[in-house]
């Protein structure tokens, strides 16, 4: 099959400036790139013609951090993002409830509310949930994937009462002046106990695990990410891989934590790609939330009358353990970072990893990199650690984070500018299903830095057009060891595209978020259409 796109602009993100009049994609991988009359001289007789119509052509987005397998049992649940009061969330249970007609002790899963949005100012917790008289037991999510609640017949499910013991890694919320539960689970309380809750169906997670991928699609993205594995993630990405249903590319992560143990079970996905999955390497969490005020910081909170620096889950020992395994073994590391203290545990113990293993270069990526510090940029160059930053976070939550940092630390949260100036590879991405895959509104959110309520948060660390670009095509590639095989419009490299129904680099800044995603290609097969109106 041979295709031959022409008529629009073609951004090879090669170099700035480069002038492209048309591709020819063969069999999956581009076969020509460059002037219109020597392009169409490489087609066959039988090559389709694409006009583009004045559209923009680009490389297919590369998602820098997400997690896929969580996103499609996200899509079985109820969504309770942009909920601004605790009658609208028991409104919302309500009516899922008679919508679905859950069986007697069925669970109800609900995500996305944020406690930071809500009138009351403070997370919900079981008194609240009893309010919708709902018997069956009920896990709502936070939206930041840190923290959540349970009603009280969930509390009864997992048999967390008075007697049970906080976590050193988080804690569980009680009732004043007692120590009663009162449904709130926060960073290891809330993730060691979702992981003994009954999971959606595999059946129902694999027709999930299509519409997730579609979703990723319609925004423009080829490559996904599944962040944070373990076996039953990888389980589900291995069915879906053998269903034949995998059209993206996937990279999947391991806990390493729990689940080391599994790239060298599976060999045939170690470090290639088998159906399109790939096992990348290792992921572990060294802190929490910025929003959720555990995120782990060298500086108080602001208005943190007791110091509260929020918290580390590992001391550097057991970090340090994680990381030379990791360089041991060649694997690369995603290391969840959000806090200035965290970014430094991280550094440092990546540091003392290389002495002991200075052959190995494996890449490692600092997750997040919400707070970290300008002086801490050179380290990480020096280090060759990538910042993956979720740069939305400017305007979903910028105006929080100017209440809990204030505004020096604030307008500095994800540190774009700074860390391209300082020669730091970096790449973006949503942490999705945090937020929607949405490459171009991350891209506006890079060159903007605007918050929810128009506040400009750190205007010296906007980006250009071009340099976000870069950070979500050649620049991601890069952070999968993949720079040879995707992320710019090259000769012999896969014919992963995007076409745009406006140029990023002409249309005005305000505009970036307004583009739309008309077609997503992947190694040649068309996978996206937006439909026409």
């Amino acid at each position: 099959m041979e295709r031959l796109y022409f008529g629009g602009t073609i951004l090879g993100m090669e170099k700035e400036g480069e002038r492209i009049e048309a591709l020819l994609v063969r069999d999956g991988r581009i076969a020509a790139v460059g002037d219109l009359d020597e392009v169409k001289n490489s087609a066959g007789s039988t090559c389709e013609k694409v006009d583009l119509q004045g559209n923009t052509l680009c490389p297919g987005f590369i998602d820098g951090h997400s997690h896929v397998t969580m996103l499609a049992m996200a899509l079985s649940m109820l969504n309770l993002t942009g909920s601004k009061s605790f009658d609208e969330i028991i409104d919302r249970i309500k009516a899922y409830v008679r919508e679905k007609e859950p069986e007697d002790g069925q669970w109800i899963f609900a995500y996305g509310y944020d406690h930071n949005l809500l009138n009351e100012g403070r997370h919900p917790d079981k008194m609240v949930l009893e309010k919708a008289g709902i018997p069956n037991p009920v896990l709502m999510t936070h939206a930041s994937g840190h923290m959540g609640v349970l009603n009280r017949r969930g509390l009864d499910e997992m048999k967390i009462s008075a007697d049970t013991k906080d976590p050193e890694d988080g804690f569980f919320g009680r009732m004043e002046g007692s120590r009663e539960p009162n449904g709130y689970l926060e960073e290891g309380a809330f993730f060691h106990t979702t992981a003994m809750i009954p999971k959606t169906p595999a059946d129902q997670v694999l027709k999930n695990m299509e519409q997730a991928q579609n979703l990723y699609f319609s925004n423009g993205i080829t490559t996904m990410q599944e962040g944070y594995a373990k076996r039953s993630e990888l389980e589900i990405l291995k069915d879906f891989s053998a269903s034949g249903k995998m059209k993206a590319e996937i990279i999947a992560y391991m806990d390493e934590k729990e689940y080391a143990e599994l790239p060298a079970e599976n060999p045939s996905y170690d470090g290639i790609y088998k159906e399109n999955l790939k096992i990348g390497g290792y992921k572990i969490f060294l802190d929490g939330s910025p929003q959720g005020r555990t995120a782990w910081m060298c500086a108080p909170y602001a208005q943190a009358e007791d110091g509260y620096r929020g918290y580390p889950i590992y001391s550097d020992e057991e970090v340090l353990q994680f990381m030379e395994r990791a360089y041991a073994e060649g694997r690369q590391i995603l290391v969840h970072c959000n806090g200035d203290a965290a970014a430094k545990q991280m550094i440092s113990c990546c540091k003392e990893a290389q002495k002991r293993n200075p052959q190995k270069q494996i890449r490692p990526v600092m997750i997040h990199a919400q707070l970290v510090r300008r002086d801490q940029l050179p380290q990480m160059r020096a280090l060759g650690i990538i910042a993956s930053f979720f740069v939305a976070h400017t305007y979903y939550w910028g105006d929080i984070h100017y209440k809990n940092f204030g505004a020096e630390r604030a307008n500095y949260i994800s540190p774009v500018r700074s860390a391209i100036d300082a020669g730091v590879m970096i790449n973006f991405h949503q942490d999705t299903p945090v937020i929607q895959p949405n490459m171009m509104e991350t891209i506006w959110c890079a060159v903007n830095r605007k918050t929810r309520e128009g506040r400009i948060l750190g205007k010296e660390e906007r980006c250009s057009v071009w340099e976000a670009m870069e950070a979500v095509t050649k620049w991601a590639a890069f952070a999968y060891f993949e720079e040879d095989r995707k992320g710019t419009l090259a000769k012999g490299k896969l014919a992963d595209l995007v076409i745009l129904d406006k140029n990023p680099l002409t249309c005005q800044d305000e505009e970036l978020r307004e583009i739309q995603v008309l077609q997503t290609i992947k190694k040649g097969e068309i996978v996206y259409t937006k439909e026409r109106k």
